[in-house]
């Protein structure tokens, strides 16, 4: 080849081009170790698909670097060279250079080897990280307590667990490489850099943690963000940024974890590998305590000669920012619903109870186009609004009387306030101020209630924190959290926020009067410090004066337009009560390792929110008047396996309260809960405490815990024997004054009683197939002098359809 053509084609392997116009893209473009102990994850990308495993790999100099086939370069001796990277034509070069092979340097303990037992799982929850260690051996649960670490490897066990004589006969080393009998089995080979670092570790004297090491200040997770079809892979790749400004390939160190691995799932080498649905999932990566996420994106392929679904005209901001997401993803919007589906859905949903026929009449014959607004507007200003999110309020408030009726009046004076702070439409950080900075006396001042189901400093700032701030920080009360920034002196300090809270005997005796002491921060139960007040993820505030209630400062904070918690976490747990899923999912668990399935919209609603003054109507409002609420709950082929991203209704299961009633309703009965007066309705009930099997059954939460996930939607067969033949449901059926007796005595024709009872029951007339059947029926029981218990049978088909069950 002459000497200018091979000019140009090493000027070509160094960029990545070929002379047939190709490129191929691989991260990192140059490797720097220093010493051989870390290994270097190549990536290799051709037209945004990931090749790494396609590719193959060569060292020009394996003296210095070797790789294996899936990229994977693993360092030598001092040099420099390059490894070849080369898919089909196309080819790629990586600068390679190794320093200090010699492997003079110290080992630090909490940055080199810790990482290196959370790789190996050995500090995890089921191994030796758990409360009781393993077989007598325990370390911190992932590594988040090296000094504990260290003094459980070189101090306990008689010093057999390392032996700096002879590192390989440590215990640490014989039992990792199963060279000794091990529970865990073998997560060492000999020849591994793993093992050459801890041997090394423990020959040089078993440094203790003192001396920290390099320690990372972030890591991030590459690529960021792929696209991936159907049953495609991408490798990625986890570099760890450092105060000095160096990195580092930690990815033979980290963990992964998926969060939908019904999406996308990935291997511990961090090989991604997606599913046959649709969405979105976030893979976690995590090393040394950080964490990153990367994004995988499984969009729809297209189908050809499938008809194109034109875009519905927008309602709201809401509507184009799910319309985005769903075109992004190769999916198309079910049509709108009916609008007596409508009138059924948003009458459950807003108010809790089924809409009279007359209304939904009414309501299908109106012309205007706005109708729908219209009638959300008068949903939301009816008394039921109020009282359905009272009961949810209530519910995660965990408002009840655990003392029996002798604690129900403050139980009921806090079901009360909530429920006028929803009639009159407290601003939402009022709402949440009032509750969060109670003081006095309980009957007086009805938040203070919530006191009583919080009575420890750690349970008010994990309630505080998961209710208000969508943040699950409980993990953080013993150790790191394996899953967020947050530490132990992270969870301290926020409840320092609740340390100056004191209590005595109120004029009711079973709920405490609360009080402010001058002085109180609560202590970090490992360094025994005391710790300022300081919410989460913010700087210490000033020692406040004894006069400064630092919970008044905590309100401040929630309600500040800047705040990156507090207005996402009600807006998202809103768009779950109305779309059947959170845009974060669980809606209390609102962290970097989770992150929203629309980002936009999330972030949209939380801005609005907070631009018109925490005002939760209108948040109710704008919901329930975009298109992603009153879409049909069927599916169209083009959105076939969506589950996350609403192009379509999510059909669900009544809650328990709002199913009773609506069986009430349909058998024309009142329930007789004890000691309450008798037109109180399921949905009004102030106290968990009501007897009633039906609720239980049906998954009434028992208000013992701020989560959501309390209240069961998922259905038993304990349910459907219950609605099938229970002495409770054919007591509401056979009731002498219960509807089944009423529609008997109608002399109007069944045809027309059949069709009031399906518009009650399921707001729409029966079908052809259905009136034909149901008609033959109740001629027959007619014939037999049976036509109440005809009407009986009718009711109890309806209410056990999943169409009145569910909401859909």
């Amino acid at each position: 080849m002459p000497i200018t053509s091979v000019a140009i084609w090493l000027t070509l392997l160094a960029t990545g081009a070929t002379p047939d116009g190709g490129q191929l893209e691989v991260d990192p473009p140059a490797f720097r170790f220093v010493g051989t102990d870390g290994l270097g994850q190549i990536v290799v990308t051709e037209n945004d698909i990931d090749r790494t495993a396609d590719a193959t790999y060569e060292s020009l100099d394996p003296v210095v670097v070797q790789v294996d086939d899936r990229g994977v370069a693993r360092p030598l001796a001092d040099g420099a060279t390059s490894i070849v990277v080369r898919v089909g034509s196309r080819a790629s070069r990586i600068s390679v250079e190794v320093t200090e092979s010699a492997n003079g340097r110290p080992v630090a303990f909490e940055s080199d080897v810790v990482p290196i037992f959370t790789r190996l799982g050995c500090n995890g929850g089921g191994c030796h990280g758990k409360l009781a260690g393993q077989n007598g051996f325990r370390l911190s649960l992932l590594g988040f307590d090296p000094a504990m670490d260290h003094e459980t490897l070189v101090k306990e066990g008689r010093g057999r667990r390392v032996f700096q004589a002879a590192p390989g006969s440590s215990l640490v080393l014989a039992k990792a490489t199963n060279a000794l009998p091990h529970g865990g089995g073998r997560r060492l080979s000999v020849d591994s850099a793993e093992y050459r670092v801890i041997a090394r570790w423990i020959a040089q004297g078993a440094r203790s943690p003192e001396g920290r090491g390099k320690l990372a200040t972030r890591i991030e997770a590459r690529p960021h963000w792929r696209n991936l079809p159907a049953g495609g892979g991408q490798q990625l790749r986890v570099v760890a940024h450092y105060a000095d400004g160096s990195q580092a390939d930690v990815t033979q160190l980290a963990q992964f974890q998926s969060n939908a691995a019904d999406l996308a799932t990935v291997d511990e080498r961090g090989h991604i590998l997606a599913g046959r649905g649709v969405g979105e999932a976030a893979i976690m990566a995590r090393f040394n305590g950080l964490v990153a996420v990367a994004r995988a994106t499984l969009a729809r392929p297209p189908v050809e000669g499938e008809a194109a679904v034109a875009d519905p005209p927008a309602r709201n901001f809401i509507d184009p920012l799910v319309m985005g997401k769903l075109r992004s993803l190769g999916l198309a919007p079910s049509p709108d619903c009916t609008d007596a589906e409508f009138a059924r859905r948003s009458s459950l949903d807003l108010c809790g109870v089924l809409p009279r026929p007359s209304d939904v009449a009414a309501f299908e014959a109106d012309t205007r186009p706005d109708k729908r607004e219209r009638w959300v507007d008068r949903q939301v200003e009816r008394p039921e609004y109020a009282d359905l999110f009272a009961m949810k309020w209530s519910a995660i408030l965990k408002n009840k009387s655990p003392f029996g009726p002798r604690s129900q009046p403050a139980t009921y004076a806090f079901h009360a306030w909530i429920r006028q702070a929803m009639a009159e439409n407290m601003p939402y950080d009022r709402f949440v101020t009032a509750i969060v900075a109670a003081r006095g006396d309980a009957l007086v001042n009805p938040p203070v209630v919530w006191y009583r189901g919080v009575s420890t400093v750690e349970s008010q700032a994990d309630d505080t924190a998961q209710l208000f701030l969508g943040l699950r920080i409980q993990c953080a009360r013993c150790h790191h959290h394996p899953f967020e920034r947050w530490s132990q002196d992270d969870y301290y300090a926020f409840a320092s926020i609740f340390a100056r809270i004191d209590r005595k005997p109120g004029s009711d005796p079973f709920s405490p009067r609360l009080f402010v002491k001058p002085k109180g921060l609560a202590t970090h139960p490992i360094t025994k410090r005391d710790l300022p007040a300081k919410p989460l993820g913010s700087p210490a505030w000033a020692d406040p004066s004894a006069t400064r209630d630092p919970r008044q400062d905590l309100a401040e904070w929630m309600g500040r337009s800047d705040n990156p918690f507090f207005a996402r976490a009600l807006v998202n747990r809103y768009w779950k009560h109305f779309l059947g899923r959170g845009l974060v999912e669980p809606e209390d668990d609102m962290r970097a390792t989770n992150p929203a399935t629309n980002p936009e919209l999330l972030d949209a609603l939380a801005d609005d929110f907070v631009a018109h003054g925490f005002d939760l109507k209108r948040l109710v409002r704008l919901i329930a008047t975009s298109r992603a609420y009153d879409r049909s709950s069927m599916p169209i082929p083009q959105n076939e396996g969506d589950r996350q991203n609403f192009a379509r209704f999510y059909p669900r299961r009544l809650p328990a309260e709002i199913l009773l009633d609506a069986v009430n309703e349909a058998a024309g009965t009142r329930e007789a809960f004890a000691n309450v007066p008798g037109e109180t309705r399921a949905v009004q009930l102030a106290d968990a405490g009501a007897d009633s099997y039906f609720l239980d059954v049906f998954g009434r939460p028992a208000r013992e815990s701020v989560c959501e996930c309390e209240r069961s939607p998922e259905a038993n067969l304990a349910q459907t024997l219950h609605l099938l033949n229970s002495p409770e449901i054919q007591q509401k059926l056979t009731e002498g004054k219960g509807r089944a007796q009423i529609l008997a005595a109608d002399s109007r024709p069944d045809a027309e009683k059949l069709d009031e009872l399906y518009r009650l029951c399921v707001s729409r007339p029966p079908s052809a197939d259905e009136r034909e059947t149901c008609l033959a029926h109740l001629a027959r029981r007619r014939s037999q002098e049976r036509l109440v218990q005809g009407y009986e049978d009718l009711i109890w088909a309806l209410i056990n359809t999943k169409e009145f069950q569910f909401n859909r």
